[in-house]
């Protein structure tokens, strides 16, 4: 089974500001809104070529809060925006699941206007290796990322870096065995890194 990045998380507490923040460094505009009423966010998208895309997503201030946790930890984030997270398509979601690490999460439908998936959310809300595994997601039904348009972002690089590289390394194996640009190194903390290619220059984002 084949495996590619889906998308990248940055979290905001607002998502306005937070859109704000990246169109700036980046020199883009983000697509309209969307809102998942299941998990209480909102977000806004714009295509990281050649298939993937950058999502800002932040608490939606109209939407009741779930009777579970938000996604990617949005429930504890604070501060200014940040990558937080990653996601890994697949076309088997029961077969990823039982690869990855047992506290990975459950698999959940969502719908939202055109487009339809599952994707494996932990009830926690917060992914194994302190949010440095990927979520894992697999659509029914066209992909966001083809419908945005090419504002010339490429994904070049994604760094991982964690005091259990070893152990992450091992985990990811499956996952990431052909993806080139996925990077596993030691360190005091995690946290994620990618390098994105834009019109004036290659851009880090952590």
């Amino acid at each position: 089974m084949s495996y590619r990045i889906d998308h990248l998380v940055i979290s905001a507490s607002d998502l306005e500001h937070g859109c704000d923040a990246v169109e700036a460094l980046l020199d883009i505009r983000f697509g309209p809104v969307g809102k998942h009423a299941e998990m209480g966010t909102e977000a806004r998208l714009a295509a990281l070529a050649p298939d993937a895309c950058l999502e800002v997503i932040a608490p939606d201030p109209a939407a009741p809060r779930p009777a579970g946790a938000r996604w990617f930890d949005l429930d504890n984030f604070g501060g200014p925006p940040r990558f937080t997270g990653w996601v890994v398509a697949c076309d088997d979601l029961e077969e990823a699941w039982k690869r990855a690490p047992a506290d990975v999460g459950r698999i959940l439908s969502f719908r939202r206007g055109e487009f339809a998936w599952r994707m494996v959310v932990p009830e926690s809300g917060v992914l194994p290796f302190d949010n440095c595994f990927p979520a894992l997601i697999e659509w029914h039904s066209g992909r966001p990322a083809r419908t945005l348009p090419d504002q010339g972002l490429r994904l070049r690089r994604l760094k991982i870096a964690h005091p259990e590289a070893g152990a992450l390394r091992e985990a990811l194996a499956p996952f990431v065995s052909a993806m080139e640009n996925v990077r596993i190194v030691q360190a005091d903390r995690p946290g994620l890194m990618a390098e994105i290619g834009t019109a004036s220059g290659e851009i880090w984002i952590t």
